[in-house]
């Protein structure tokens, strides 16, 4: 539950950043970004009611863009929407101290950190639908104006190497976007910026959902997998 309505909170924020329209429901929570940015909807519920999956249905059937539909109750069958489906598990780190990064993360404050962000994620997770980059359109410069959303920067040797973002709502934080430039790895660039973001958050319960290659970096910085989450795609 926290990792649903964080992620909700999370993607509100997005949306609103970037001028998307934003649906909200009992049972989730929609973002309708268009033709490259595509339709986002977190769900918020484990049991989505006849309307509320006729109304997700058709929202999916008439995006523009590609449809990212995330279930972290893993409770809701979405197959008739004919979309590929993985699982991935949702992570929670206690409250506790959080160690010294071994290079410079920057909390971002100025438009040319927050573009420099933005470039790593897409590069990072090869979002194609991105490409070629925009500057603003994915990380708006009101992105970090929105209550509770940070994005972080580490830094080795003048060189930005790695990004996250951090949202804290509700008496808890979670992580997003958290990667490197396919040049910049193996350098340790994903786990400075996580501990660097992560001290600010040292107080407070966190949660993440992570990949097959990240899980590893996470467990060692205290997170423990509890429950898995269900991701739909159009990709």
């Amino acid at each position: 539950m926290r990792q649903a309505r964080n992620s909700a909170a999370f993607w509100a924020a997005t949306g609103d950043s970037r001028g998307h329209e934003v649906i909200r429901r009992r049972g989730f929570l929609a973002v309708l970004g268009g033709e490259r940015a595509g339709t986002r909807v977190l769900l918020q519920e484990s049991d989505l009611d006849v309307r509320e999956l006729a109304e997700l249905t058709e929202l999916a059937g008439r995006s523009t863009g590609p449809v990212d539909i995330e279930d972290p109750f893993s409770s809701t069958d979405l197959s008739p929407l004919d979309m590929r489906s993985w699982q991935m598990p949702i992570m929670v780190r206690p409250p506790g101290p959080v160690a010294a990064p071994a290079m410079e993360v920057i909390r971002v404050r100025r438009a040319r950190e927050l573009e420099t962000a933005e470039r790593i994620v897409i590069d990072g997770f090869e979002l194609t639908g991105f490409t070629p980059c925009r500057p603003g359109e994915m990380f708006p410069a009101a992105l970090i104006e929105q209550p509770g959303v940070d994005v972080f920067l580490a830094v080795l040797d003048s060189e930005a190497v790695g990004a996250a973002v951090t949202v804290v709502h509700d008496g808890s934080g979670s992580h997003y976007w958290v990667g490197t430039p396919s040049a910049s790895r193996s350098r340790g660039a994903g786990r400075a910026v996580m501990l660097g973001s992560l001290a600010p958050m040292a107080d407070l319960p966190v949660t993440l959902t992570a990949s097959r290659l990240g899980r590893p970096l996470y467990e060692s910085l205290g997170f423990t997998a509890v429950t898995a989450s269900t991701w739909w795609s159009s990709r």
